[in-house]
């Protein structure tokens, strides 16, 4: 069984580049131990898949290589995927920040992908193991089929019980490409015992700023039982490293909140006056934290000013994060050294290519993740196409 490329892994990346390659003239094996393509897709977005972002921008990406995304990502941009989900007749709609999501239902982005595929005459195998994967003569052979190219889609190991693993860099290693560690990225960070009451106002939120390693983001903070979750923290954590503090602004403008509230409302408790703005649980809890205790009109301004400080800059060192199980998505993973960034080949094995999550490229939180799957898989698919 012969074909011009063998794609492992049947998500996004992976349906995007066999179609992409496919009605290209190329012949296409796509290959998935899973028995249904997307099941990652299926989930996202609360099932509606937040497709894209019209924000995307290299500058929203990590990565060893900051440049690395930009190729890919201007030549098959957001604009080109918002204009195949309209092709298909798929609603969508803006939730917040560009992140874009179906109307309907995710499962929809999936027909899309498995029409676009069987309109470049992808043969599809579902619930096939991988298995041994040999190069020679200038082939690629797995199982009975071998090809001139093999593309690694497989992902990375957030999200296991998805069947997520790592078994793209054990193909990497295996054809001598380097692996940046790979590590949990949008994921919850947990809180050590000596902030044990900050666990104890479990789903308690609040709009605020949270920054990390020099990374800022305004969005919802929540409390958990194990410590720090929402949009804010999920994003700051693919910049947090073992040991980092994160900073929260949990009262913008506090200073000026403050001296507000005391001229206003001067009889008034310091924890009346944060409950103005923030959750009841929450305002009780930072009073007490901060010490301050009686009316406002009996506090000086000093006082005030330094609260106002220490709400602008609440800091914590997470004790770590939840984990793989509970990342959204995986930083680190195939070195993009070794790669082209025009056409994601292997710079030292010719055919090789890699591919979405496999690659150390990881998005923001917002559909950033999504939108890379889809250009670095047509840059890969007409590469493909172009080796024929």
């Amino acid at each position: 069984m012969v074909y011009d490329a063998i794609v492992l892994g049947a998500g996004g990346a992976g349906l995007m580049a066999a179609a992409t390659a496919g009605q290209a003239g190329a012949r296409i094996l796509l290959l998935d131990h899973a028995e249904k393509a997307g099941k990652k897709i299926l989930i996202s977005g609360g099932g509606r898949c937040n497709f894209t972002n019209m924000r995307t921008d290299a500058a929203c990406y990590l990565s060893q290589n900051p440049h690395f995304a930009k190729s890919a990502l201007s030549r098959y941009t957001q604009w080109d995927f918002v204009a195949l989900v309209e092709r298909y007749g798929i609603a969508w709609h803006e939730k917040t920040l560009g992140q874009l999501f179906c109307d309907g239902s995710a499962r929809q982005i999936v027909a899309m992908l498995l029409e676009e595929c069987a309109r470049g005459g992808v043969e599809i195998r579902l619930s096939t193991p991988i298995g041994e994967i040999r190069h020679a003569d200038g082939a690629f052979h797995v199982g009975d089929a071998q090809a001139a190219s093999l593309v690694i889609a497989t992902g990375g190991p957030s999200i296991p019980k998805m069947g997520a693993s790592g078994v793209a860099y054990e193909i990497a290693a295996q054809f001598g490409l380097n692996v940046i560690p790979p590590r949990p990225a949008l994921v919850p960070l947990t809180l050590p015992p000596e902030d044990a009451a900050f666990r104890e106002i479990s789903g308690v939120s609040f709009q605020g700023q949270t920054r990390a390693n020099g990374a800022s983001f305004d969005e919802a903070v929540l409390f958990t039982h194990k410590g720090l979750s929402g949009p804010a923290i999920l994003q700051a954590s693919s910049y947090w490293h073992p040991g980092d503090t994160i900073t929260l602004t949990v009262l913008p403008d506090a200073e000026s909140k403050l001296l507000a509230a005391k001229r206003d409302m001067p009889r008034a408790q310091f924890k009346a006056a944060l409950a103005v703005h923030l959750p009841q649980r929450l305002a009780d809890l930072l009073a007490a934290r901060l010490g301050l205790a009686g009316q406002l009109g009996n506090m000086p301004d000093a006082v005030l000013k330094a609260a106002a400080e220490a709400l602008t800059n609440l800091s914590f060192r997470p004790s770590g994060n939840e984990g793989f199980a509970k990342a959204e998505v995986t930083a680190g993973g195939i070195d993009t050294d070794a790669l082209s960034s025009k056409t994601m080949e292997s710079r030292r094995v010719p055919g090789l290519f890699a591919i979405g999550e496999a690659v150390d490229v990881t998005g923001w939180l917002g559909g950033y993740n999504f939108q890379w799957a889809w250009s670095s898989a047509v840059a890969a698919g007409q590469a493909i196409a172009a080796r024929r």
